[in-house]
Order: C-alpha cells, then sequence, then structure tokens
C-alpha cells in the first residue's frame, strides 16, 4: 500500500450534523507520490493523482444526506468514495458498509481515518468500474458523489451499479452539475430505476452555493 512519506497531509474535524468525523486527507490537490509507478500504470497521472485526497463539496452533501438515513438491515456500498466521508459517518453509526476506489491510495486513508475515529475497519476494494471480475456480491443501497466526469463514465457506472444493485435497491448519486445527470437517470431507467432529483435544502456548510442535486433512483418498491 503506498506510503505517504513524501506528501504532506492535514487534520481535521468535519461537523455533519452533532457527529464529529476526524480526517487525515492530503494537504492540498498539489501532492503526488507514485514512487513505483503504481498509480501511472493504472492511468493515473500526474494532475490527477491527489484529487482523491482531499474533500469536494459533493461529498459533503452526501455526508449530511446520510446523516439521518435509514439504513436499517440494508448492505450499502459507496462507489468513487475518495475521502470516503460519507463511508466514515456510516461505519459511526455501524452501518454495513463496503467503499470503492480505482486510485491505489485510498485504502491507505480509509484504514487511517476509521482508527482515527476509532471506528472498524471499513471493508474496501479498488476497482474499476469497466471490470466485470469483482467479488462484491449485491447490496441494498448504492452511494456515490462526483462520479460523471466524462459522457463514458454514465453507461459505464449504471451497468457496475446494475451488477451490484439487489432487486430492492437504492442508489443516491450527488452530482454537482457536470450535465450529465439526464443522461445517467435515462441510462438507469432502463435497468428499472425510477428516480427523484432534489436540491439539497441545507448547505450552509458549504462555503459556495450548490448548484447540483441529489439524484435518487430506486426499484423494487
Amino acid at each position: 500500500m503506498t506510503s505517504l512519506t513524501s506528501v504532506r497531509v492535514r487534520y481535521q474535524t468535519i461537523e455533519i450534523g452533532n457527529t464529529d468525523i476526524h480526517l487525515c486527507t492530503l494537504r492540498d490537490n498539489q501532492q503526488y507520490s507514485d514512487p513505483d509507478d503504481e498509480a501511472l500504470n493504472l492511468g493515473i497521472c500526474s494532475a490527477s493523482w491527489p484529487l482523491f485526497g482531499v474533500v469536494w463539496p459533493s461529498s459533503l452533501v452526501l455526508a449530511n444526506h446520510m446523516l439521518n438515513y435509514n439504513i436499517t438491515g440494508k448492505r450499502i456500498l459507496e462507489v468513487g468514495c475518495g475521502m470516503a466521508l460519507s463511508s466514515l459517518l456510516l461505519n459511526h453509526r455501524h452501518a454495513d458498509i463496503t467503499a470503492t476506489d480505482y486510485h491505489p491510495t485510498v485504502e491507505y486513508f480509509l484504514d487511517r481515518n476509521s482508527l482515527l475515529n476509532k471506528d472498524k475497519e471499513i471493508a474496501f476494494e479498488r476497482l474499476d468500474w469497466a471490470q466485470d471480475n469483482s467479488d462484491l456480491g449485491h447490496f441494498d443501497m448504492i452511494i456515490g458523489s462526483d462520479l460523471l466526469y466524462e459522457d463514458q463514465h454514465v453507461d459505464i457506472l449504471a451497468a457496475f451499479i446494475e451488477r451490484h444493485a439487489n432487486p430492492h435497491c437504492e442508489v443516491i448519486v450527488v452530482d454537482p452539475g457536470r450535465g450529465r445527470k439526464n443522461k445517467l437517470t435515462a441510462k438507469m431507467a432502463e435497468f428499472g430505476f425510477s428516480s427523484h432529483h432534489i436540491k439539497p435544502e441545507d448547505t450552509a456548510y458549504l462555503e459556495q452555493p450548490f448548484k447540483g442535486h441529489i439524484l435518487t433512483f430506486s426499484r423494487g418498491d
């Protein structure tokens, strides 16, 4: 697992309602460490390498949305988790949570931050959405934030969700407004999911107004 010896980090406490989540993150998005070309060999260039390691507005919106969400009896998957703020919050709530990301350094921070919050280790798998060789299994709820950077991601993400969604499943994706929510909605409809888009009600915890939406897809209700 990638070492942190050559990057600068910061520690912060993020308040989600009345819950404090302690995080070790990259100091900023100028950090870079890939001494063995592990990320490079996965197609992650030096410019995009740090993007996993900072907390983005969409992840704050998702975590706040998850604060009081009904998780009873649900097996939950966070896709493209990055710093995994929602996974850490749900883990703190004793949810059955599994996290995934493509970046090889994510697991290091996930384990470190689970320990920092004095919670159990979170199940993690590093994977590519396009690869159909995962043994993750199926989930009752699948969540993620700011996942659709390119048009090609829409079909790949929807197909990945379909492979890991139970017949009865809820999917929550926070989209910051990259112009692809309707394309994802259409693709999810092909897999039998109805959809509901809302603006988050209160984003006073963000430094700037949030222009995106919370996309909820459900099937089997």
